[in-house]
Order: structure tokens, then sequence, then C-alpha cells
């Protein structure tokens, strides 16, 4: 099975909004082809 990470970022943000609130603080993350992942925030979205 091939390790190579099919989506990988590093120190992702995202801001928004107003108050440019952050939606996504320095996010760093691999996935690999057959990973399942889920991202969910306080309220469970």
């Amino acid at each position: 099975m091939d390790t190579a990470a099919v989506i990988h970022t590093v120190g992702l943000s995202k801001r928004y909004g107003r108050d440019n609130q952050f939606a996504l603080a320095d996010l760093n993350l691999s996935v690999r082809k057959g990973e399942i992942f889920g991202y969910l925030g306080p309220n469970g979205a």
C-alpha cells in the first residue's frame, strides 16, 4: 500500500466574520490513501 499522503497541510488557518474569529488555527494534517477522516467542531458539525 502506498503511504504517501493524499491530503497534507501544515499551519492551515481560516478566519471569518467581522471579528476575524478563527474557524481553524494552525492545523497540521496528513491523510493517507485508504484512511477515513472526520473533523468535528464544538457543535458536532
